[in-house]
Parts: structure tokens; C-alpha cells; sequence
């Protein structure tokens, strides 16, 4: 049995399997997931698992050179941006329109997903995999 960091199996697989540039989303409980792509689904209940609870813990494990969020998530959900900022320091962060962030989910083919419990709007964030050397 593993001892520490993520326990879910299939999200470890996951961020094992990343390669440089490859991304991982990580959405409230609402944000569309195109057919077809592999959800890790971690929405037990409004708010379980939150959205910052599961940022936290993915970025211990995961090396990540850039980020995309949604421009409104700074207006209608200052205390996810506040987190989001809270979280990547030292990461480039670059904003988006909602809709250019749901393009984003749609179009790109090296992109998995992470759904959490979260009911606040916009929160929702595209990781870019780093590398570690």
C-alpha cells in the first residue's frame, strides 16, 4: 500500500504517464468534459473534494510550467483565484476567456481530466506538465 501523497490509483497513473507538455484539468463540478476524454472523478458531493483541496494535493505530485485560467474567475470567484495564486507561485499563469478555456478542453488531444465537487463558479484550471530537468 502506498504510503503518502495521492492514493487514488487511477490519478497516480495519470500523473506518472504525463509527458512534457501534456495537460490536466482540474473543474468544479459543472465545467463540460468533451466525450471521449479520461475523467478522474473525484465529485462525491456539493463541495467534496473541494477545488483548492485537489489543486493542493496534485501539485505535490505534479511538475507543472504553466497554468490557464479563466479571466472571470477573478470577478465572480475572487476566493478560487486567491487559491489559484496562492498555489503556483513561480508558475506562469496566463488568462483566457471561459469559452477560449473550454476551446482549449475541446481541441487539444494530450489532456485529461480531473472533476471535483466544487459548486463555485469558474473554478476551474488547465495544468501544463513541466519537466524536472
Amino acid at each position: 500500500m502506498k504510503k503518502h501523497g495521492i492514493l487514488h490509483a487511477q490519478l497516480n497513473r495519470i500523473i506518472a504517464a504525463m509527458g512534457h507538455g501534456d495537460m490536466l484539468v482540474i473543474g468544479d463540478s459543472g465545467l463540460p468534459i468533451p466525450h471521449g476524454k479520461e475523467v478522474v472523478d473525484l465529485a462525491l458531493a456539493g463541495g467534496i473534494l473541494s477545488f483548492g483541496q485537489v489543486l493542493t494535493q496534485i501539485l505535490r505530485e505534479l511538475c507543472v510550467e504553466k497554468v490557464y485560467v479563466a479571466r472571470e474567475t477573478r470577478e465572480y470567484s475572487p476566493q478560487i483565484q486567491s487559491i489559484i495564486e496562492g498555489s503556483i507561485a513561480g508558475i506562469q499563469m496566463q488568462t483566457v476567456n471561459h469559452e477560449q478555456f473550454k476551446e482549449i478542453t475541446r481541441e487539444t488531444t494530450n489532456i485529461t481530466f480531473v472533476r471535483t465537487g466544487e459548486q463555485t463558479p469558474f473554478s476551474n484550471i488547465i495544468l501544463v506538465s513541466g519537466v524536472t530537468f
